[in-house]
C-alpha cells in the first residue's frame, strides 16, 4: 500500500487506527488508502456503509478498510483528482 498524503510504501502486515506512514506521519487507515473509497460511489464508498464518513483522511474504525493495491499511475490520477478538487473548493469555498 503507499500513502495517500505523500506516495511513500506502507509496509505492513496489517493497518491498525494508530498506523501511521513512516515517510510523512499521516494516519494510514483512513479511506483514501482503502480499495473501497471511490469519490463517485454513494458517501464515497463502493461498500454498502451505515453511515458516511465525513473526514476521508482521519483514522477511522470502519470494518470494510482494505489497503488500497495500486500502482504508480493510479496513485497519479487520484493525485490530481485530489488536487482539482481542492482548487474547486478554494474558488467556490
Amino acid at each position: 500500500m503507499r500513502c495517500h498524503a505523500c506516495g511513500a510504501p506502507i509496509e505492513v502486515e496489517k493497518v491498525y487506527r494508530s498506523t501511521l506512514c513512516p515517510s510523512c506521519g499521516k494516519e494510514a487507515r483512513v479511506c483514501l488508502n482503502c480499495r473501497f473509497y471511490d469519490p463517485n460511489a454513494h458517501w464515497e464508498c463502493r461498500e454498502t456503509i451505515p453511515e458516511r464518513v465525513a473526514e476521508k483522511d482521519r483514522a477511522n474504525f470502519c470494518d470494510y478498510f482494505t489497503p488500497r493495491e495500486e500502482d504508480h499511475a493510479g496513485d497519479r490520477n487520484a493525485e490530481e483528482r485530489r488536487r482539482a478538487r481542492k482548487a474547486l473548493e478554494d474558488l467556490f469555498g
